[in-house]
């Protein structure tokens, strides 16, 4: 063995499944050395070794964000924040922005994200009215917690263009109340025009973004993500700002960078532009298209084939025709590109397995493993197109958390408790690399972890404890199946020999004690072989 340069002894290492746990950890340069016990490891340290006690703590691979936003992210970071534990009433939501808007120069955007209407006291959203009272000399645009529904006050409206005329495009929806005036709120492509009217950031406020959120994900042990939507807030400006960051030494993580694509998306200015699949490092990497299908269930977007609970003439909206579908998805298969589609509802999904399928028809490549994003309702009988095709979950365990009462709320418990099958995924022979969703959820992946160890809802619920995996599944679908659906299980995702040196160590082993993963903490981050985050 070369000599290694830092040790990791005396903990509970968590290497991999097939791999299990060991007491310590050796890396070399930027890789895995060995694991063994520490008598084994300590007898190969030289004179320039560093050498840590982690003291019986938990050591793992550094932990996957398999689909989060991390530029967004960052950008939301300095927004106005309005979830549910920052605003808990609908006066404390209005006093909130009030205060933002008291803050901000005349005319200056306000923009805010995080209510839920099922967690206000009112239990519905807030309105143009209110968001006018609230901030009469700012146009404000007021994200909810699913990012796919904002509401906008007067000013933002004008600005772009939509007033009582205006008609919802394929795929939105625009609110109206019983005399026909708008409410404000808008859902899925009917934003796009309030989107496009503000000013974009400027590079600067882009690269500070990456980097912001870069950090805050170190600190939760989190060493890589698949940025879910590049272009999303700023264009092809946000592939020039992940450029400029990487080159500055400000990107902090690994990211999979997945092309916003479809109307409105970059993808097709990106390959103008001579982008590529795999276009980039081990630090920074072109990989999927994304698409978005449909929008969210707490929402009431997401596309399914039975009405939502109690409203028979809603089913959710498609984003795309049968027709437009199929031609993004052959399009962006034909050129290489690893497919993440965003489909929450079972009528989403199977328009995606159909496209997908068409495409693999076509162009067959039975290694691709195209990916739908969420995924949340898939049927029995969808799970068993997605093993025939190769194609991988990625879904957000967090959401059983934050929005699993809701989901019982607006579509029974029947079809709601058994949302997110993990178990029966995995049983199946898939790979579901669990993520956040950040920012529409915490990026915190603790909470993740506790929802598939448990199933249990922010009220306690439990979503069909049949779900439940065990805390080395849950720990793996953050770690190997992350690298997994990023085709890079061979280099990343568990602590074997000739694996890159990805690390997070934390206060609490919750592989031994499930019930104290809520209240552990990272301590110690390692990417490449260097501490990132904390001393030891």
């Amino acid at each position: 063995m070369t000599t290694p340069t830092l040790l990791l002894l005396n903990g509970r290492v968590f290497a991999g499944r097939a791999e299990g746990v060991h007491e310590a950890v050796a890396i070399a340069g930027n890789r895995i050395a060995a694991v063994g016990t520490t008598r084994e490891i300590a007898a190969h340290a030289g004179a320039g070794t560093r050498t840590i006690d982690l003291g019986g703590r938990l050591a793992t691979p550094g932990l996957i964000d398999a689909h989060m936003h991390l530029l967004p992210l960052g950008l939301t970071m300095v927004e106005l924040d309005l979830t549910p534990q920052a605003a808990p009433t609908l006066d404390v939501l209005l006093a909130r922005v009030a205060e933002r808007a008291a803050a901000l120069p005349t005319g200056a955007w306000l923009l805010a994200r995080g209510w839920d209407q099922a967690r206000l006291d009112v239990g519905r959203a807030p309105t143009r009215d209110e968001l006018d009272r609230a901030a009469p000399a700012n146009p404000a645009y007021v994200v909810r917690a699913c990012g796919h529904v904002a509401i906008c006050n007067s000013a933002a409206l004008a600005l772009a263009g939509l007033d009582e005329a205006s008609v919802a495009p394929q795929g939105g929806f625009i609110e109206r109340d019983t005399a026909g005036r708008l409410t404000g709120l808008l859902a899925e492509t009917a934003r796009d025009p309030v989107r496009a009217a503000m000013p974009d950031p400027s590079q600067a406020e882009l690269v500070d973004a990456v980097e912001r959120a870069g950090h805050a994900c170190l600190a939760h042990g989190i060493v890589g993500v698949m940025d879910a939507a590049v272009g999303m807030r700023a264009g092809m400006a946000e592939l020039s700002a992940y450029d400029a960051a990487h080159e500055a030494g400000r990107l902090p993580v690994r990211v999979s960078q997945c092309l916003l694509g479809g109307p409105g998306g970059i993808a097709e200015a990106a390959w103008e532009a001579g982008f590529r699949p795999g276009r980039g490092d081990a630090r920074l990497m072109a990989k999927q298209v994304k698409i978005f299908t449909d929008g969210s269930a707490g929402g009431r977007t997401a596309a399914m084939s039975a009405p939502y609970r109690g409203i028979p003439e809603t089913r959710g909206l498609l984003s795309l025709t049968d027709d437009e579908m199929r031609d993004l998805t052959r399009r962006y298969h034909e050129q290489g590109w690893q497919l993440a589609v965003h489909a929450i509802g079972d009528a989403a999904i199977e328009q995606t397995l159909d496209a997908i399928e068409a495409a693999l028809a076509e162009a067959p490549d039975p290694d691709r493993r195209h990916r739908i994003e969420h995924c949340g309702f898939a049927r029995p009988d969808q799970t068993a197109r997605m093993v025939r095709l190769g194609i991988e979950p990625v879904p957000q365990p967090v959401f059983l958390h934050d929005f699993g009462d809701l989901y019982v709320d607006v579509l029974g418990e029947e079809r709601a408790l058994a949302s997110y099958p993990t178990r029966t995924w995995i049983e199946a022979g898939l790979h579901p690399a669990a993520s956040s969703d950040a920012p529409v959820c915490a990026l915190d992946p603790r909470l993740s972890l506790d929802a598939m160890i448990t199933r249990r809802t922010r009220t306690g619920r439990v979503m069909d404890a049949r779900e439940r995996v065990s805390p080395e599944t849950a720990l793996a679908a953050f770690t190997e199946l992350g690298a997994w659906v990023e085709k890079a299980e061979t280099t990343r995702g568990r602590l074997a020999p000739g694996m890159l040196a990805d690390v997070a160590v934390f206060t609490h082993d919750f592989l031994a004690e499930p019930e104290a993963v809520r209240e552990t903490r990272c301590v110690l981050t390692i990417v490449d072989g260097a501490i990132v985050h904390g001393d030891g």
